[in-house]
């Protein structure tokens, strides 16, 4: 669509009161352009298509509008303009009209898919009979034909209003002369959650008088690949790009990892309220029949970093990635989640919830069902019965939560003194007594010793399941009690499989019922139990380092190398007790390469 000179907009709809004929008034005002992608095109070749096509585009974005305060003032065929009051505002609402898009387009035809490109610039306008004027108006018309389908593009002025209140990251263009309008501008793309960073590119504008030049470097590049080809004459692979995302052919559809949420608290210090919650929704969906969940380890692995959606889903050989982020400030939580299918780049599932602290509860029950609804499992288990309402009871388990999944001493320390805070004002807290015991495992052998840690961690676990018979994870850690206070092996395997019954996912269920089987001569057990250890939590060093012990218990050294190397990638500084890869290679004759670790481990860790 061609937007043109300064017009005349009447027509007027929406809430906005004009001023009465002649009388002119003059404002500061966000403005949107938006222009469905081809519509011209299409009416061509079926004007019936196009037409419903319009209507279900027009019905889609007036419901949305007034959810940010904008008033349509005009259509002009295919495209809208809308006025808002504020920058925010105006962005906002484009993010959440391709959200919708997006959403409504999976897995519709291409011929059915409705594209819009959004343009948004904030500038003075002048309202007169009816008619809307000035440079407002006409840069945000110049904008909107360089967002591209499905995109959103904003002037600088918008960018500097928006970059630190908006929870996407804004992409500059280049530098960008605008059909009548005299000066270059800066101009800045929004980079919608969903994309793929594959899909992110800079969009760059070429003025006319540039084109023939450019067209014919592409010209001589094209004939010099043909050349190149020509000389070669040698078959080439095909290959696939590595900016394109690719789930690998091993995830099952009903496969999904959680990422950690992102903290875009003001002061930037809700971090652990972030990992709570994830982990509390990773927990819930991982009781899920029929789905699999990748262990907190591994989807916890890539926070804070930059990794595509695609990357992330090929590491942990999943479809399906949740991500968000949380804002909170005061008693007032703000939380936005999106689910994403990682094979196709398309966003199955999103929405936004702002809640008082206690609200919290129920929000992760809704992302819970969201999710199971739109990846189409059942969900066969409800929210507890007596869920913790205590608030701050509830922020002091994240917390403990948050430094129970620390290795050093200090935060395992501090870890156990915030579970107790909450059981000064819950005693009934399931959950903290589950936390309590899993810490003292930890602690034990490596900061205190067994028969000092392990009677404590029994009677944690045992008063967990007394409060919640379905926690799953205080049954893993009276396993090991029975193992190691009471050489209870029946026990300690009877409570694993009950474990595994409540949460089929527990990477640390399969990992303990795998070093139970290979101490009691089941190497095949051990060895499937291992397995499933390991695909559940794909990325975690300390499951790489047992399924590394596994094969050299089952003498298969070249596999124990293999993961022992995995486990090294994981964390180069990782050993527990001695390194196994250092006793494989001393099995197969390697004895410089097991010296040179044994010497390192000694160095780390000051046993001899």
């Amino acid at each position: 669509m061609e937007i043109f000179k300064p017009l005349p907009l009447g027509e007027c709809s929406g809430k906005l009161t004009m001023p009465s004929e002649g009388i002119e008034q003059r404002r500061l005002a966000a403005i949107m352009f938006t222009d469905m992608v081809g519509y011209s095109a299409l009416a061509q070749r079926d004007d019936r298509l196009a037409l419903e096509l319009l209507e279900e585009h027009r019905q889609l974005l007036r419901q949305i509008f007034p959810r940010f305060n904008g008033t349509e003032i005009k259509t002009i065929g295919d495209a809208f303009l809308i006025e808002f009051s504020s920058a925010l505002e105006a962005a906002q609402c484009a993010i959440e009209i391709q959200r919708a898009l997006a959403h409504r387009n999976h897995d519709v035809p291409a011929e059915r898919r409705i594209e819009l490109k959004i343009g948004i610039h904030i500038g003075d306008v002048v309202h007169r009979g009816g008619d809307v004027y000035g440079d407002g108006v006409n840069i945000a018309s110049r904008i909107e034909p360089l967002a591209g389908a499905g995109g959103i593009c904003v002037s600088m002025d918008v960018e500097r209003q928006i970059r630190n209140a908006l929870e996407t990251r804004l992409e500059k263009l280049a530098p960008t002369e605008l059909k009548n309008i005299s000066v270059a501008m800066d101009l800045f793309r929004i980079v919608l959650p969903w994309e793929h960073k594959s899909e992110v590119r800079q969009r760059v504008v070429v003025p006319a008088r540039k084109r023939f030049a450019f067209i014919g470097g592409l010209i001589l590049l094209v004939l010099v690949g043909v050349g190149w080809w020509w000389v070669a004459h040698q078959p080439v692979k095909a290959t696939k790009s590595p900016n394109i995302p690719n789930a690998a052919p091993a995830a099952d559809q009903k496969s999904i990892a959680v990422l950690p949420f992102v903290d875009l608290s003001q002061a930037k210090d809700q971090e652990y309220f972030c990992d709570g919650i994830s982990e509390e929704i990773l927990d819930t969906l991982a009781k899920v029949e029929g789905l699999r969940v990748v262990a907190r380890t591994s989807s916890f692995s890539f926070k804070g970093k930059n990794a595509d959606v695609g990357e992330i889903a090929q590491k942990m050989k999943v479809r399906n990635v949740l991500e968000g982020s949380l804002r909170r400030e005061g008693n007032r939580v703000r939380i936005t989640a999106q689910l994403i299918d990682a094979q196709n780049g398309f966003h199955i599932w999103s929405d936004t919830f702002e809640r008082e602290l206690q609200g919290v509860f129920a929000v992760q029950d809704e992302i819970t069902r969201a999710i199971v609804d739109a990846l189409k499992v059942k969900l066969e288990i409800a929210a507890p019965a007596q869920r913790q309402q205590n608030t701050e009871a509830y922020d002091l388990y994240l917390q403990g939560l948050y430094f129970s999944n620390k290795s050093d001493e200090e935060s395992l320390r501090k870890s156990l003194n915030l579970f107790q805070r909450v059981l000064d004002k819950d005693p009934n807290s399931a959950r903290a007594w589950a936390g309590i015991a899993k810490v003292w495992d930890w602690l034990s052998d490596a900061y205190v010793k067994p028969l000092d840690a392990f009677p404590t961690m029994k009677a944690a676990a045992l008063k967990a399941i007394a409060l919640d018979a379905n926690n799953a994870e205080a049954h893993v850690y009276l396993a090991d009690a029975k193992r190691v206070l009471d050489w209870d092996m029946a026990g300690a395997n009877a409570e694993l499989r009950h474990a595994l019954q409540l949460d089929p996912n527990s990477a640390s269920a399969h990992l303990f019922s795998s070093l139970n089987d290979l101490t009691e001569g089941d190497p095949e057990a051990g060895a499937a139990h291992m397995r499933e250890a390991v695909k559940a939590d794909p990325l975690s060093p300390l499951i790489a380092n047992f399924s590394a012990e596994s094969y050299l218990l089952r003498g298969q050294y070249d596999e124990a190398i293999a993961e022992g190397k995995r486990t090294l990638e994981l964390d180069p500084n990782y050993i527990y007790q001695t390194p196994v890869i250092a006793d494989a290679y001393r099995e197969k004759g390697m004895y410089d390469e097991a010296i040179a670790l044994f010497k390192k481990a000694q160095e780390m860790t000051g046993r001899p």
